[in-house]
């Protein structure tokens, strides 16, 4: 315990240290949103990877998809790293870096405003936004919780306080910067940590060979009297499993704490070298986290005693709580990590989101057009102060929001958390996609495209997923891309000036 105690005091306050020493770079919009947008690509990749895995994914995800596929659930991890994060780099990196900055744009429903024309999309994207990052913000916030309870023997409802105090401290202080820059020795945390789990559950099963051989004994849920199918290459559900993929893949490239990390990087190189980066972390980390899951068959899961069902999330920490006391602290590091730099992101995002997109919401020139009764220059420095206090401000009310929502989860959140990707994918995927590549996509596609992604999760949750979440999510996301398509064959187009002007930044 003083082990676990004294470790994860020295993290906390380096986090806190960090955040105070970025202050000075939070002082303006752009430095608090975007760090000035001049994030190197280090701290830009670490960023990206920190954000994508969190307690979701290495307590609860790796849980029960490596209960449900056995070892072929390493698959999900290796789609997260080659379609999740390399192919994220390649097709939007450099595109939305040059796009977003020549446009002015800060945030994802800014982009859709500004690059469409239509400051309705600007709103109704921020409200998607909203409506669907608080609640997985406090899911978050429960499961580091009650890892902490297993680990510390603290009760829950103080450990998500301190989770939601710390965070909210950081990220107020040093904005953007301090999240990038904390997310980095997360990452190093991450790295390390899963693989020295990894070594050490597998030691305790007598080896790689023996923890194969043991789960290829097990018989298959379909069939009792097939054994085998959770130690081959495709596992007992091939389909299944390819749904899972699409679903955690595909949809970093349309939530809005993901994207906005391309707005933040310096230059077109820094994005090269952000995407090699980006690519390997995720290898090791998701590979490895749904590898580890893969072997959670090996021991006797928690069945739920309300329900009669196994409990997926007590799965990973079943595998854990015989290591050592020195690995248990790495493992709580491991995963408090992982949570506070995607809450982290998570809760910039929605603060920045609802200042400029609704609060302040203001009228906005493509380039190459004159802007009428512009403010001067100390009007313009006062008005954006007062962008990040309220910025500051809504930090606050979204932790504390998160916060109620935590310590009193209503039954419908674990269902949110689990459309949430689905319906902000299937929502923005396409549009912003599309909207880097094809002069074509018209307003109304975007509109159709909202309609649709939302339309098609929320009301599968309502009528009590008749289609499974995890591939109604797919559908969404892939779906999006025939619905901008064909709406924007029928639909009125934006006047091809304004579409030059904005293609324009590809040029130079």
């Amino acid at each position: 315990m003083v082990i676990k105690v004294l470790l994860t005091i020295i993290f906390l306050v380096v986090m806190v240290g960090v955040g105070i020493y970025s202050r000075k770079q939070a002082s303006s919009v752009d430095g608090f949103v975007l760090g000035g947008r001049a994030v190197g690509p280090w701290l830009t990749a670490f960023a990206y990877g920190t954000s994508y895995f969190s307690a979701v994914v290495f307590v609860g995800y790796a849980g029960q998809f490596g209960w449900r596929y056995g070892l072929s659930s390493t698959w999900i991890g290796i789609g997260n790293a080659v379609i999740g994060s390399l192919l994220a780099w390649l097709i939007l990196g450099r595109r939305t870096k040059l796009m977003t900055q020549h446009i002015e744009s800060r945030t994802m429903p800014d982009f859709f405003g500004t690059r469409y024309g239509d400051q309705g999309l600007r709103v109704a994207a921020s409200i998607i936004a909203f409506v669907f990052l608080i609640p997985y913000t406090a899911g978050v916030y429960s499961g580091i919780s009650r890892l902490f309870e297993m680990g510390f023997d603290i009760p829950y409802e103080y450990c998500v306080v301190i989770m939601s105090i710390l965070t909210a401290v950081y990220v107020i202080i040093g904005g953007y910067k301090a999240t990038a820059m904390n997310d980095f020795i997360q990452g190093i945390i991450m790295l390390f940590g899963i693989v020295a789990v990894i070594v050490a559950v597998l030691n305790a099963q007598g080896g790689l060979s023996a923890a194969v051989s043991k789960l290829a004994q097990l018989p298959s849920d379909a069939d009792p009297t097939v054994n085998g199918g959770f130690a081959s290459w495709l596992g007992p559900d091939p389909w299944g499993l390819l749904g899972v993929i699409i679903l955690t893949s595909l949809g970093t490239m349309g939530l809005p704490q993901m994207v906005g990390k391309f707005y933040s990087i310096t230059d077109e190189s820094a994005i090269r070298r952000g995407t090699i980066i980006s690519t390997i972390f995720a290898f090791i980390v998701a590979g490895g986290c749904y590898f580890l899951g893969g072997f959670g068959r090996l021991y006797k899961p928690v069945i739920n005693e309300a329900t009669g069902k196994i409990a997926f999330d007590s799965i990973v920490p079943a595998m854990l709580v015989t290591l050592p006391d020195i690995l248990i602290a790495l493992v709580v590091l491991l995963v408090l990590s992982a949570s506070m730099s995607t809450l982290a992101s998570l809760v910039l995002t929605s603060s920045s989101t609802m200042t400029l997109d609704l609060i302040y919401r203001d009228k906005k020139s493509l380039p190459g057009e004159v802007e009428e009764g512009s403010i001067d220059d100390t009007v313009a420095e006062k008005v954006e102060r007062r962008k990040v206090v309220v910025m500051r401000v809504l930090i606050v009310f979204f932790i504390v929001i998160s916060l109620m929502l935590a310590l009193n989860p209503p039954t419908f959140i674990a269902q949110l958390m689990g459309i949430s990707w689905g319906a902000l994918a299937g929502a923005f995927l396409a549009p912003f996609m599309l909207g880097l590549y094809w002069r074509r996509v018209a307003p109304d596609a975007v509109w159709a495209c909202f309609a649709w992604g939302v339309g098609i999760t929320v009301v599968n949750m309502l009528l009590g997923n008749p289609i499974n979440p995890i591939n109604c999510g797919a559908i969404a996301m892939l779906g999006g891309f025939p619905v901008v398509f064909l709406v924007s064959l029928f639909c009125r187009q934006m006047p091809r000036t304004e579409v030059d002007r904005i293609f324009e930044c590809y040029n130079k």
